[in-house]
């Protein structure tokens, strides 16, 4: 048996996830969500390996565009959100596991109209670190149909609009910045 960091007790294969402890939980989620994002990142990678940049970015907003509406169906089902406004969806993507890995502050200026801006975004800086500019294309093409999607899951009148988009000039100014508004 394996002792569980951050767990006290022993794990073996009969314990169940109502065995560990609230603080344990949302670690573990928290490593989901890490891992999560590992995904999105690593099979970018491999097709962008086998068959270049552009079909790795056409495949990446392929599979956005499909999964943005398919993680918000689940999550607004499981935590009964409902709703047709930018408060709604602020709402909502927050409970999502890729947005659980930036740090982000929302100024909600009405229910229609909020603005979300990105102080840290690990998929940002594994891209400026790398060094090859796909944080232009990615930021301003994928993340765009992605909230987008996200937006239009609640009201098909909802716009994502990029406000400050990569690349940064230094690591110290803000990732991005979103206003989501309902025309």
């Amino acid at each position: 048996m394996r002792q569980m960091s951050g767990h006290s007790g022993q794990v073996d294969a009969n314990m169940e996830l109502e065995s560990f402890s609230k603080d344990f939980l949302i670690k573990l989620l928290k490593l989901y969500s890490r891992l999560y994002l590992a995904l999105d990142g690593f099979w970018y990678l491999s097709v962008k390996e086998r068959s270049g940049n552009e079909q790795a970015l056409a495949c990446d907003l392929w599979v956005w565009e499909i999964m943005s509406r398919y993680e918000l169906s689940k999550v607004t089902e499981l935590l009964g959100i409902q709703g047709n406004n930018v408060s709604t969806f602020i709402k909502a993507i927050r409970f999502t596991p890729w947005f659980w890995n930036m740090k982000y502050e929302v100024e909600v200026n009405n229910e229609n109209d909020a603005i979300l801006t990105v102080s840290h975004c690990p998929t940002l800086e594994a891209l400026e670190k790398e060094g090859e500019g796909r944080e232009e294309s990615i930021c301003r093409d994928v993340d765009t149909i992605m909230f987008q999607n996200y937006a239009q899951f609640f009201n098909p009148d909802m716009q994502a609009i990029p406000l400050k988009l990569p690349p940064r000039k230094s690591r110290e100014e803000i990732c991005c910045q979103w206003q989501f508004k309902v025309r």
